[in-house]
């Protein structure tokens, strides 16, 4: 084996004393392999919480992203290890460089114009466009819960007033959710 690759072999197979030796005898912590993945991707990825903490003890660097721009954070969310998660964002808040992947990652939900229009306060006019008439017609409800008729956010906005009965009834009706691996 390449000795760059032991600490990711030695993550993968959850070998704390193997990774403490290594360390102790200067291997890099933050190796990437082929992919770009570090020993803590692919310990997130496990969900090997043991080996999480001593890599991030070890001064791990949780920003770094393979070629898939997936930092670990990303990867233990979308594996759904929620606690290897957690334990990520923590450090990542406690070094000042975790991200709400609410701000950086926009997110939109199709949703029948039926729907939409069931929120009571609902405009009798929109916004000077040509009215929907069609229940079966999808508009987008965004992260901002603006509304669209587009999947980009500031295009064709159809509903952008914004109040807190509008999001309790996105949240409660409408079900709406980031979903936890942005989150």
């Amino acid at each position: 084996m390449e000795a760059e690759k032991k600490v990711i072999a030695a993550a993968q197979r959850g070998d704390i004393d193997a990774l403490t030796a290594l360390v102790a005898g200067g291997a890099n912590i933050n190796e990437q392999d082929e992919r770009g993945w570090t020993a803590l991707h692919w310990s997130a990825g496990k969900g090997d919480l043991q080996v999480i903490k001593f890599l991030l003890e070890h001064q791990a660097d949780m920003t770094l992203t393979g070629q898939d721009n997936r930092t670990p954070l990303m990867v233990a969310q979308a594996a759904s290890n929620r606690d290897a998660g957690s334990l990520i964002a923590s450090a990542e808040k406690a070094k000042g460089v975790w991200q709400d992947a609410r701000q950086s990652k926009p997110y939109c939900k199709a949703c029948y114009w039926r729907d939409i229009t069931r929120y009571p306060h609902w405009p009798s006019s929109g916004s000077g466009e040509e009215p929907l008439t069609d229940a079966d017609t999808i508009v987008y409800l965004h992260q901002d819960f603006t509304v669209t008729k587009s999947v980009w956010r500031d295009e064709n906005v159809i509903f952008k007033n914004i109040t807190p009965e509008w999001i309790r009834f996105c949240e409660s009706e409408l079900k709406f959710a980031i979903p936890a691996d942005l989150v």
